[in-house]
């Protein structure tokens, strides 16, 4: 694959810089630059703050989310600036009462002495475990807020939508994303066929997808190919070489005389089947002989097989049908059953395993019923549901401060979800003795690593009387630094090995945390030392009532 190609770390920066023109400091909520100058005009430059990227709750009513974007934010840190006609346009928009040294200030920035660490992306995540954590200079952390959040939000949002049709999908049916004409837009169609992939679908119909990310690229012909032929007199080019001897063969013929034997066997009358739906498809298999796929319905099952048949005469095998509209597992049972009669009568046994694809408005629920109907589908094409994130649109990933000057911080809300962790943390993930993972850790930064064999308390982070002993098998932790001193540090996969991270992680879960209906709820827990950090700092800062 193109993307692990060994390249110069020259090349990898100019490459990421030429695919995230639109990523940018101004790409940024205005409260950010604000707060920034507040801050600097506070004296505060020297101070260093620590920051939380997280989320409060798994998308889609499920128990995992799948961790995504992490490059993109590498990418921007990497060319973190503010351009001349950056400082400009913000002198033009913030008030003229604002020191002319800020911009000064501003224009100097970099995000080098910035520290980044992050699970690896493709991960498997849950609330509450930071996905990123930000160290450094507080105006500087603070101003990548709105960026980091953008990046991650969408991106694990949509990895994990598709992760979710590949388990409802199965590991032996094609998925192919089809969604760029139903996307938010040209930024969010791109993201959608990543993401996507990274997910596990099998490729993508948009092409600048696949020229950017070497995804595979897939795509058939729409209907109005078909209705654009009226009759057979329209065919403009009728002859085809065979494959191998280079003699040429009169397509029509072939396809006509076909069509009157399958009708037989059909027991169907060749007379009901439209000319000019046998003369496009006559055209795009003259086109493409290799990669014949036709766009049918239930009529259309007899010309297909015509057309089909000719090009076995002249050594070509077609590819398949898509389905794209009616009852879509009593169509492609008729089109298996169709394929397997054509290929038992001739001898022909690949007929029988030729390729049927459906793409008829597709969500989860429409292929876990399909499953239950025991369809006959190979391969599901998926727009508007999947990159849309219909069933929930926004993962709502968080960015909190949890520490400034090296002092803990801690954000309270009557509202438990909200209460933020406090301090620099790191996790691990705990395995169990049938190798499955069985509870995420959080820590102290200051506490050892919990180790192999070793009981270790695991607490709720909130409610005093849930906690357990885990003896772990294996101990994972989750953390590595990915940017410091202004680089990058460590080695970024390409996107294959993201999307085979993302199968392997997925697989270390047990089945009943990936379920469709009522999944059992992964624990995240926190040490015990954690739980009594967090309560005894919620009690320093939570008021104090008064009765009269």
């Amino acid at each position: 694959m193109a993307d692990e190609r060994k390249t110069s770390p020259s090349e990898d920066r100019r490459k990421r810089a030429r695919q995230n023109g639109v990523v940018q400091p101004l790409l940024t909520d205005l409260y950010q630059i604000t707060m920034a100058y507040a801050y600097w005009k506070s004296e505060k430059i020297n101070d260093t703050a620590v920051f939380d990227l997280y989320f409060r709750k798994n998308p889609f009513q499920g128990e995992f989310t799948i961790f995504a974007g992490l490059e993109e934010c590498l990418k921007f840190l990497e060319n973190f600036h503010y351009s001349d006609s950056d400082i400009e346009y913000l002198k033009q928009t913030l008030p003229q009462t604002i020191e002319p040294e800020f911009f000064v200030f501003l224009r100097q920035l970099t995000a080098d002495s910035v520290i980044l660490s992050a699970i690896d992306e493709g991960s498997v995540a849950f609330p509450r475990i930071p996905l990123l954590r930000l160290e450094g200079p507080l105006i500087n952390v603070q101003l990548l807020e709105t960026t980091l959040l953008t990046l991650v939000n969408y991106a694990s949002l949509m990895a994990t939508n598709a992760a979710r049709y590949r388990i409802a999908a199965g590991k032996h049916i094609s998925l192919l994303e089809f969604g760029l004409r139903r996307a938010q837009g040209p930024d969010g169609g791109l993201s959608a066929s990543k993401y996507a992939y990274v997910g596990g679908f099998d490729g993508t119909s948009n092409v600048l997808a696949g020229k950017l990310y070497n995804i595979p690229v897939n795509g058939t012909h729409a209907h109005a190919y078909v209705t654009s032929f009226s009759d057979l007199r329209e065919l403009k080019t009728k002859v085809l070489a065979h494959r191998t001897s280079g003699v040429p063969h009169d397509m029509l013929d072939l396809c006509t005389h076909w069509r009157e034997e399958v009708a037989s066997l059909l027991s169907l009358p060749a007379s009901e089947a439209s000319d000019g739906e046998l003369a496009a498809w006559i055209s795009f298999a003259i086109a493409f002989p290799s990669g014949f796929m036709a766009l049918v319905d239930t009529s259309g099952l007899l010309n297909f097989c015509a057309v089909a048949m000719a090009l076995n005469d002249l050594d070509y095998r077609a590819l398949g049908i898509r389905i794209d509209s009616g009852d879509l597992a009593y169509l492609s049972k008729l089109a298996r059953s169709t394929f397997e009669k054509v290929a038992h009568q001739y001898n022909i046994p690949w007929f029988a395993k030729l390729k049927i694809v459906a793409s008829n408005d597709i969500n989860e629920d429409t292929i876990l019923s399909l499953n239950e109907q025991g369809h006959k589908i190979d391969c599901f094409g998926i727009g508007t549901h999947l990159v849309t994130c219909e069933r929930q649109p926004a993962l709502g990933g968080v960015y909190k401060m949890v520490e400034i000057n090296g002092l803990p911080r801690i954000k309270l809300s009557q509202d438990v979800m909200k209460v933020t962790m406090p301090g620099k943390k790191t996790a691990y993930r705990l395995y169990g003795a049938d190798g499955h993972a069985l509870i995420d850790l959080l820590m102290r930064s200051v506490e050892p690593a919990p180790q192999v064999g070793q009981r270790v308390l695991c607490r709720h982070p909130f409610q005093e009387s849930k906690r357990a002993y885990v003896i772990p098998t294996r101990v994972e932790p989750l953390y590595k630094v990915y940017w410091q001193n202004g680089k990058i540090t460590c080695c970024l996969p390409g996107l294959q090995k993201i999307r085979e991270k993302v199968q392997t992680s997925l697989d270390s879960l047990r089945n009943d945390h990936k379920r469709n209906l009522n999944p059992t709820p992964y624990k995240v827990s926190v040490s015990d030392n954690l739980y009594n950090f967090i309560h005894e700092l919620w009690l320093q800062n939570a008021p104090i009532g008064e009765l009269s």
